[in-house]
């Protein structure tokens, strides 16, 4: 259902990526909200693996809500509030992602709505077409 695209003329990935994800036709997409480290209680764990975890834990859950899992994510957008971020932040993500890889972005922003927040992770997601 999904197709990798990562021609030959242009620099390979840098990390667990794929440059291009092509999905079939009649797919239903599913788009995810950013999704914070923060749990059911409230609580937000104090390192960025712990809260990329949860965050990831998060779109699991949306995702199955949808009767999707982790390996239909097409595309992710990430953000961390800090370079020193990066190698915690695709860590964990290189955990979660399914092969092929999806299209990735990953971005170094200022903030969020509350200081403790250290990563946002936004999904696209393509599963195959039911009879909804």
């Amino acid at each position: 259902m999904l197709t990798p695209h990562n021609p030959e003329v242009i620099r390979p990935p840098f990390a667990l990526y794929s440059h291009g994800i092509e999905v079939q036709a009649a797919s239903r997409l599913l788009f995810c909200s950013g999704q914070l480290g923060v749990r059911p209680d409230d609580s937000i764990p104090d390192t960025v693996e712990e809260q990329t975890v949860r965050c990831f834990e998060n779109v699991r859950a949306i995702l199955g809500a949808g009767g999707m899992t982790l390996a239909d994510i097409v595309r992710i957008n990430a953000y961390v509030t800090d370079r020193e971020h990066l190698p915690g932040y695709m860590a964990v993500r290189d955990r979660y992602v399914a092969d092929p890889p999806p299209a990735s972005t990953l971005m170094i922003v200022s903030g969020f709505a509350r200081p403790e927040f250290l990563v946002e992770v936004e999904v696209v997601a393509a599963g195959a077409a039911d009879e909804r």
